[in-house]
């Protein structure tokens, strides 16, 4: 999430605060003590988080479930969100299609396919996370072999090239040693299950107020065409990027960052 910093007496250069929460049970955050708290409901924290640091409106940014947390704050305080910017669009978005919408078109149908074909290949991950976490966290818990296997798996599928010239070592180690020390592996897989009690499902005349700026990497997970994105975002920006897959602030951090940046700077406090 980002605010403009003159509004808080900063320096007016192009520059923002930036304030990058944790998702709840990732990493060394702490972990929910109930079930029933998913994006959903984690929009609504990170809403009390901003008001508690001083900022009643700022931008948003998310990509993977950041992406989710952050629509939905976007969708439920129009009031307090300034912009979007995505660069990912949950997979489990889907706009209204009642009678009186718009008909499903080729490119957005083609998109469908290509979707649920995705899915079928490659979304086993998703559907153990969100339907059987406890099981699949005992044995990655019990083995850091298992563990790495599971983590370092994504990254090669899911980057733009070859995981052993794309990240570092030490990256990926880092990555996987935050998940194995801070014993995080029941509530961070956890997060997918809550998600598919309430998916993105959108019902006639339900929008997106806040504008939206997205950023889509090459080689990123199946992303909807940008119709199937009008139907529910305010979509005023959509940039193609020429590099980078599904870990974009890893892999092309400088093209992300300037994107943000520059979709963010008119909507700067003056």
């Amino acid at each position: 999430m980002l605010a403009d910093p003159a509004a808080h007496g900063a320096d007016p250069a192009d520059a923002f605060d930036v304030v990058v929460p944790s998702l709840p049970g990732y990493g060394f955050s702490q972990a929910p003590g109930s079930a029933g708290i998913g994006p959903y409901e984690i929009s609504g924290l990170w809403l009390k988080l901003m008001q508690g640091l001083g900022y009643e409106t700022f931008c948003l940014q998310g990509g993977d479930i950041g992406a989710a947390v952050s629509s939905w704050l976007a969708y439920r305080f129009p009031q307090n969100t300034t912009a979007l910017h995505l660069n990912y669009i949950p997979g489990s978005y889907r706009p209204p299609l009642d009678a009186g919408q718009a008909p499903i078109s080729t490119e957005e149908q083609a998109f469908l396919d290509h979707a649920a074909q995705w899915a079928d290949s490659e979304g086993a991950y998703a559907h153990m996370q969100g339907t059987k976490p406890q099981t699949l966290a005992y044995a990655l818990t019990d083995s850091p072999i298992g563990l790495a296997a599971w983590i370092s798996e994504k990254f090669q599928a899911w980057s733009d090239g070859d995981i052993r010239t794309t990240f570092s070592l030490d990256a990926l180690l880092i990555e996987i040693s935050i998940y194995w020390f801070s014993g995080t592996l029941d509530s961070s897989l956890r997060l997918y299950k809550e998600s598919r009690k309430r998916p993105m499902h959108f019902k006639a005349n339900e929008r997106v107020l806040p504008p939206l700026g997205l950023a889509h990497f090459a080689r990123e997970l199946p992303l909807p065409p940008r119709s199937w994105v009008e139907r529910v975002y305010d979509v005023r920006r959509w940039t193609e990027m020429p590099k980078g897959g599904h870990f974009a602030a890893m892999e092309r951090p400088e093209l992300l960052a300037e994107d943000i940046r520059a979709y963010f700077r008119p909507f700067r406090t003056r």
